[in-house]
């Protein structure tokens, strides 16, 4: 039988690697355990930060301390997480597009509270999108801890034997890291270069609209996206908003979501709080969702056409009908003739 991607990915850790490095210690468990749920601080591999427990990890290397304050928790724990690594075969599985963003969180929580993060993507028929390289390099610029991508574990082999030798504040360290940020900012100048050339040209063909002191990225999700567990959207709208929100991360990211009502978020408010991805969208700093009863001066007739899809798949006339009401919405919140209203957007619910 051959291994899931969980164990497939978690086996390649231990044969690369070992479960030490020098003083670094391997915290990992088996794909049928539930403890890499809990908090690090707990016995896990999962980090918060904000009020948010982020994704769980698939391993962490720590060293053991006198004393440790968990950021998160404030607890006080005797052994330090140094390095957080969240690891996909998705690259096999054919994931060439949006899908790649779907763990980015994972590792992110980490990130958040001061520690190594690493996105680790076992190399297959697919590439890594530019996008990860970037989104990683600017968390890495904006939050606590360095956020690297990576598709070979010998480069975190190399992290980890770097930090035992030398420390964290050494120049070797300081050199690695540098190194690799370099080389996910040339990945992405490269690709914007060639793709898209400008921002405005970025910002038309990915769905995004960017004014002075915030920036819209709208997409077609609806409320089923989020209480169909057969969905994976609500996986990728989390991943679209961490795209946006580091993108450009000197601005408010509202992410509309124009065939969805203040009754759905409410809605999902009420019942899908525990679900990580929904109170991640609702959680997260410097990030609002705006819904059709946020815009100004919307037209009815692109209102009564938004509702009547409102909970159907966005394929055949459905998606036709979405196209042009957005392309509408967006032509209006270009102009000026339209806007989002911030007066009307919903609180965060906790």
């Amino acid at each position: 039988m051959s291994l899931s991607s969980d164990q497939l990915i978690k086996q390649e850790i231990i044969d690369t690697i070992g479960y030490s490095v020098g003083k670094l210690k391997l915290r990992i468990f088996p794909e049928s355990s539930n403890f890499d749920q809990q908090l690090f601080c707990d016995g896990g591999l999962t980090f918060g930060a904000n009020k948010l427990q982020y994704g769980s990890c698939d391993a962490v290397w720590f060293v053991d301390v006198d004393k440790y304050e968990d950021p998160y928790t404030h607890k006080i724990y005797n052994k330090k997480p140094v390095v957080a690594l969240e690891g996909t075969d998705a690259l096999e599985r054919g994931s060439s597009g949006d899908a790649q963003y779907q763990r980015f969180h994972h590792a992110l929580g980490a990130i958040k509270s001061n520690v190594i993060g690493v996105y680790y993507l076992r190399p297959g028929k697919s590439k890594i999108r530019p996008d990860l390289f970037f989104m990683a390099y600017q968390a890495s610029k904006y939050e606590k801890g360095i956020y690297l991508i990576i598709n070979d574990l010998n480069v975190l082999k190399q992290l980890l034997e770097t930090i035992d030798r030398y420390g964290t504040k050494s120049p070797e360290f300081v050199e690695f890291i540098k190194k690799q940020k370099d080389n996910m900012k040339n990945i992405w100048d490269e690709y914007f270069n060639k793709e898209y050339g400008s921002w405005d040209v970025f910002s038309e063909k990915r769905s995004t609209i960017v004014k002075k002191d915030y920036v819209i990225k709208y997409a077609g999700r609806m409320r089923r996206n989020f209480t169909d567990s057969s969905q994976r959207a609500g996986h990728i709208a989390v991943g679209e908003m961490y795209l946006t929100k580091y993108f450009f991360p000197d601005h408010k990211t509202v992410y509309l979501l124009p065939r969805m009502t203040h009754a759905d978020v409410k809605y999902l408010d009420q019942h899908k709080m525990n679900d990580k991805e929904w109170r991640l969208l609702r959680l997260e700093p410097n990030v609002d969702i705006a819904t059709m009863d946020d815009i100004i001066n919307l037209p009815d007739i692109l209102r009564n056409r938004l509702v009547a899809i409102s909970d159907q798949p966005l394929k055949g006339d459905a998606l036709q009908i979405y196209r042009d009401c957005v392309k509408e919405i967006v032509n209006g919140l270009n102009q000026g003739t339209i806007k989002i209203n911030f007066d009307t957007l919903l609180p965060n619910p906790v």
